[in-house]
């Protein structure tokens, strides 16, 4: 279960949460632009767009749960267990598969308009990483700073919907999502008006009343109600850090705490990290479970012409500012 979304305000942010029971030992992981990137049925890339992201490595390949490319492109993919539907072998169509979805975008498009092109000619073959690593059924968000699309590959084909609210979690099918917030179009961050009965002297007892009805439970239909109702009133100040902050508050809002979504015998998922990425500067920011304080990688301030993959391990235990 996850949930990602965008925000702009200076500048543009693309994030989200990763929710599981454990993790692969993910790492920020950048692709430089002379990275030889091997596709199962396209070849080999050797020069493209420079990739900075979370992602867990296997055999010297990123499998990437969300990334941003130099040109600041977005993307993540998120869980769509039981629609996600991927298809034999297409002579007449670029053959990616699942794993390679995010580095074939990112490494050639440099906005979502590229991508939509980029899409017409594509067909996602069901062939897994490996043996040890089955296909992850996914749909995915991806931004620039002008525009969101969701894409989301079934039975019937690939269909791409354009995502005005700029977040997604995963099931149901994102129209339904949509089509879930006219639900919820009576809430606001005002305090509402009695509209009951006019023969009825009816008062706000609290501050945050217009809110009533706000989905609090854990389940996916539910989490996309709440990011988007935060994300559409959130406010933030002028500078990058009050920005940032507001962003991860945004997605704070539909965090899993250990022990309330039990997946096996006392087996939790929880919020394993959540991100946020500056695509106007090329920074990738997360927080994970157990640290709250914000670390962050500048892909700039790094050799974007090696060869090789730069990584970093995350930064895990709680980092605790003592004033005395």
């Amino acid at each position: 279960m996850c949930t990602a979304a965008t925000y702009k305000k200076n500048n543009f942010y693309f994030g989200r949460t990763l929710d599981y029971e454990f993790s692969y030992g993910d790492k920020v992981t950048i692709i430089p632009r002379n990275y030889p990137l091997k596709f199962r049925f396209k070849g080999e890339m050797k020069n493209h767009y420079a990739i900075i992201g979370m992602a867990h490595i296997a055999l010297n390949y990123p499998l990437y749960y969300d990334a941003m490319n130099e040109k600041g492109l977005c993307m993540a993919g998120l869980n769509f267990v039981g629609n996600a539907c991927y298809h034999e072998e297409d002579s007449d169509k670029d053959n990616i598969c699942q794993f390679e979805f995010i580095p074939w975008i990112l490494a050639q498009c440099q906005n979502v308009n590229d991508v939509r092109v980029l899409l017409q000619k594509m067909n996602m073959v069901n062939i897994p990483f490996s043996s040890n690593l089955p296909l992850a059924q996914l749909h995915w968000l991806i931004a620039d700073k002008n525009e969101a699309i969701t894409v989301e590959i079934v039975k019937e084909g690939i269909h791409v919907y354009d995502n005005t609210v700029g977040v997604l979690t995963n099931n149901p099918p994102f129209p339904y999502q949509m089509q879930a917030l006219n639900n919820y179009l009576h809430l606001s961050p005002k305090n509402p008006v009695n509209l009951f009965s006019a023969e009825l002297d009816l008062k706000c007892y609290s501050r945050g009343m217009g809110a009533l009805g706000l989905p609090g439970d854990l389940s996916s239909q539910s989490r996309f109600i709440r990011v988007a109702f935060v994300k559409m009133n959130s406010k933030s100040g002028e500078n990058e850090y009050e920005e940032l902050s507001q962003f991860f508050h945004i997605l704070n809002s539909v965090d899993q705490q250990r022990g309330c979504c039990e997946v096996k015998d006392n087996e939790f998922e929880i919020t394993l990290y959540t991100s946020c990425m500056n695509a106007d500067r090329g920074i990738y920011y997360y927080t994970t479970y157990d640290n709250h304080q914000i670390s962050g990688v500048n892909m700039f301030n790094e050799d974007l012409n090696k060869v090789d993959l730069i990584s970093f391990e995350l930064f895990y235990g709680e980092h605790i500012n003592m004033h005395n």
